[in-house]
This record gives structure tokens, sequence and C-alpha cells, in this order.
């Protein structure tokens, strides 16, 4: 049993980092019935600035507590990430708006090979210590532990989510979104701009990027440019599971790929003496995603909408 509580701890804690991302894939597919792929280097970019950040940080500031560096740079990250995205947007996918689906498609898995590749000329392709900024004493949980870092990111994580939930159902730009996402056309009618909507989901989920690639990297203790391919596999995969366009759907194909992730990795690979341990995790989540979009191709939450017009 204490095994199983400890996985399900650290499958909260992936599972927070997973919907963070996923939710900028499915605001994103929900307006503009866009993919982006390069979603996952934005994460990886974030967390490569904050390190950059936490390093002038704390020659600059010597005597500062761990928590302000860790928050300054998280801060930084945040505008670099929500430019970058914000460029890619209006540069990369803007044009190929009207275009064939596959075309916006095929320049997003260009886009992500490049920021991939400008990452390893900027930073090096050598992995990086992340350094930690917070206390490392585990807190007991019952036969389980947890680190002041995961509280870290289950906290911020919640904040995270509750803000946005606010923004988009009680915010006027929360309503253009809606709308947007509903019909362009008629928004654009009823004073809504459009691009303007488009850019701010860009900035949005590049800021919760950001945040997931702090976050990503504090916990595992390390970055390098490659670091974004695979949380940004996982949290489409997450997004497609919980119904994407959706919202909630995302958190809660998040928090439940996280669970099944750990839980395979950990519990079930202790009962098979090590056989399908934490090497085969990937195969739990995608079985699992494989049965719900056999049994509902929509996702868990998400709902047969008829086609724009």
């Amino acid at each position: 049993m204490d095994v199983l509580l400890q996985q399900i701890i650290n499958g909260l804690v992936l599972g927070s980092m997973y919907a963070l991302v996923a939710l900028g894939y499915t605001m994103v597919y929900g307006i503009i019935n866009l993919i982006n792929f390069a979603h996952g280097e934005v994460l990886m970019v974030g967390a490569l600035t904050s390190w950059t950040s936490i390093g002038w940080m704390k020659d600059a500031m010597p005597g500062a507590p761990g928590w302000v560096i860790l928050l300054l740079a998280t801060l930084i990250a945040c505008v670099v990430a929500a430019s970058l995205n914000f460029a890619i947007e209006k540069i990369a996918y803007r044009p190929l708006r009207n275009s064939p689906k596959l075309a916006p498609l095929i320049t997003a898995i260009g886009m992500s090979i490049l920021l991939q590749t400008l990452a390893m000329i900027i930073w090096k392709p050598n992995y990086k210590a992340y350094p930690t900024l917070l206390p490392s004493t585990p807190i007991n949980v019952g036969e389980a532990v947890i680190t002041p870092t995961q509280i870290m990111i289950l906290v911020v994580t919640a904040v995270s989510l509750a803000l946005l939930m606010w923004l988009v159902n009680a915010t006027r730009l929360g309503r253009a979104m809606r709308a947007t996402a509903e019909n362009p056309r008629v928004a654009a009618l009823m004073g809504v701009k459009p691009d303007m909507v488009i850019s701010a989901t860009f900035i949005i989920g590049a800021i919760l990027a950001a945040i997931a690639g702090v976050m990503y990297a504090s916990n595992y203790g390390t970055a390098q440019h490659a670091m974004g391919f695979t949380p940004g596999l996982k949290a489409f995969t997450a997004a497609v599971f919980g119904g994407i366009g959706n919202l909630s759907g995302a958190v809660v194909g998040g928090i439940l790929l996280g669970l099944i992730e750990s839980i395979g990795s950990g519990y079930i690979g202790d009962l098979t003496g090590g056989v399908l341990g934490s090497h085969y995790a990937d195969i739990f989540a995608f079985i699992v995603l494989i049965i719900v979009l056999t049994l509902r191709p929509s996702g868990l939450m998400g709902e047969r909408v008829a086609d724009r017009a």
C-alpha cells in the first residue's frame, strides 16, 4: 500500500505538469483547429531561460532566498516563452490559417525541429544541472514522502488552473475566446477581433508551458534542448485522452495520464518483479489511451460537434 500511495503522489505531480501543457494544446485546437506540435519546445525554452536567469541572479543577488530567485526566473521564462509563441503564431501559423490542414501541421513539426536546433546552438547540447532552490528535506505522508518542490508544483498548478478557468469563464477576453472558438466569422461581426484572440490564446498557452517547464526542470533537476519532446507528446496525449478542445478534459486527461504512468511503472512494476518498470511506463498510458479512443473517439469529456460552416 505504501508503494501505491507514493506512486499516486508522483502521478499527481506528473499529471499536474501534463495538464498545464495540455491546456495549451487544447486551447489552440479549440479556437483554430491546429495542433501546435512546437508547444513542447516552448516548455523547453521556458526551462532553459529560467536556468540561465537563475545563474545570472545568483551572481547578482548572492544573498537572495531561493524561492525569490525561482519566482523571478519563472516570470522571465514566462515573458520569453510568451514572446516566442506570439512570434510563432504570427510568422508561421497565421499565413497558413486558411490553407489545407496538412500545411500548418507540417509547419508545426518543422517549427519544433527548428526550435530544438536553435536551443542546441544557444545553450549547447549537454545536460545542465538545474539548481535546487527550495528545501530538499522530504515530508512524510503516511508511508510515502513528498518534497517541497512537489508541493510547490501541486499548489502552482492548482492556482494556475483556477486563474485560467476564471479568465475563460468570467472575463471579456474569455467570452471573446469562446465566441471565436464557436464561430470566428460571426464573432468578428459582433465586434470580436479573432487575430487578437488567437494571439492571446498562444500567449496564455506559452505562459502555462513555461511554468510547466520550470516545474519539470525543478522536479527532475536537469534541463537540455530536447527535454520538451516527451512532455509535449504526453501532454498532447492527455489532451486527446480528455477530449481535445475541452479545458476540463485537458486537466482530467493530464491527471489521469500521470497517475496511470506512475502506478504502472511503480506499483505494477513491483508486482512483476521489475519486468514492467519505469522503462516501460509509456506502455500503460498509451494502452489506456487506445482503449478509451476505441470506445469513445472524442475522448473522456469531448463532445461530437458539427463542422464549421
